[in-house]
């Protein structure tokens, strides 16, 4: 598999933006929520890519920072749970997003996880 020049890649989540933060996707729907959150996160120290997990039939948004103290303002802000990574052996289907809030309603593989 190829990648574009600059593209965000999982391990490059994991290496430079380690602190994960899952937000219900109920508080990222809508154009102006989204927009306010997206724009939070993007003050902090926060990756441009998110990903998308679905843990007891919910649906989460996980935003990743690399600082912890942005991650732990981020989740108190917004209501969201630190997520930890899982590890590179484990068998995952992840789909990321870019942060456009258009993005945010297309169809997408989801992550099944527990944390």
């Amino acid at each position: 598999m190829t990648r574009r020049n600059g593209e965000i890649t999982r391990s490059d989540l994991r290496r430079r933006w380690p602190h994960h933060v899952a937000l219900p996707a109920d508080k990222v729907r809508g154009l102006e929520t989204s927009e306010l959150v997206h724009s939070v996160a993007k003050r902090l120290s926060a990756a441009q890519l998110t990903y998308f997990m679905l843990r007891d039939g919910r649906d989460f948004v996980v935003f990743c920072f690399s600082r912890p103290e942005h991650a732990e303002a981020f989740s108190q802000q917004f209501g969201g749970e630190m997520a930890p990574m899982r590890s590179c052996s484990s068998a995952v289907t992840v789909s990321a997003a870019s942060c456009s809030p258009a993005s945010f309603g297309a169809g997408s593989r989801q992550e099944s996880a527990r944390w």
